[in-house]
C-alpha cells in the first residue's frame, strides 16, 4: 500500500519559515482566581528601557486568555536549558502544572519558577491588543533578576541550546 501525504498548507509552510527565527522559551505566570496560571510562550520581546516595557503574545483561543486579560501583574520566567520538561508541561493541558515545579509567590503574588535563567515581574499596562489570531499583552517591568544561566532556545520546532560564543 502506498501512503500519500498531503501537501503542507500555506499556514504550515509559513510556520516552518517562522521557525528559522530562534527565540527564547518562557513560562508566563499570574495569580488567578482559581490558583496560579501559567503557559509556555516563545513570543516575548523587550520594548523599551525607559520606561521598562515588554510584551508577549497569546492565542485568542487560549483557555488562559481571560485570566491574563484581567490580571494586574504577570511574570515572565525565562527557562534554562535544563527546563525542557517544564516547557512541555506548561505547553500542555496538564491539570497541575505548578505541582510539577518549584516556585514561590513574587511581587504582586506572581508565581516565579525555581531555577530559571531569568525572571521579570510586570504590571500589565492597558488591555491586550488584537493582532490576528493572537493578542499582544504589554507590561511594565517592576522587578527582575537574571543569574546568567544558559537560556533554553526554540528554533525549527525543536528545543536547542547555544553552541558557544561568536564575536
Amino acid at each position: 500500500m502506498t501512503i500519500v501525504q498531503a501537501a503542507p498548507t500555506a499556514g504550515a509552510l509559513l510556520r516552518r519559515t517562522f521557525g528559522h527565527f530562534a527565540t527564547g522559551v518562557a513560562v508566563v505566570t499570574t495569580p488567578g482566581p482559581d490558583g496560579p496560571a501559567g503557559l509556555t510562550v516563545n513570543s516575548v520581546a523587550s520594548v523599551s528601557l525607559e520606561p521598562p516595557l515588554m510584551l508577549w503574545c497569546l492565542r485568542k483561543e487560549s483557555a488562559s486568555l481571560d485570566v491574563f486579560a484581567s490580571c494586574a501583574y504577570f511574570g515572565v520566567n525565562v527557562l534554562s536549558v535544563a527546563q525542557r520538561e517544564t516547557a512541555r508541561v506548561f505547553a500542555s493541558r496538564h491539570p497541575d502544572r505548578f505541582g510539577t515545579v518549584g516556585w514561590r509567590a513574587g511581587y504582586g503574588g506572581v508565581p516565579v519558577l525555581d531555577d530559571v535563567s531569568a525572571w521579570l515581574v510586570c504590571r500589565r499596562t492597558g488591555a491586550p491588543q488584537s493582532a490576528g489570531d493572537h493578542v499582544i499583552v504589554f507590561g511594565e517591568v517592576v522587578r527582575h533578576h537574571g543569574d546568567g544561566g544558559e537560556p533554553l532556545i526554540f528554533a525549527q520546532s525543536r528545543f536547542r541550546r547555544l553552541q558557544g560564543e561568536e564575536s
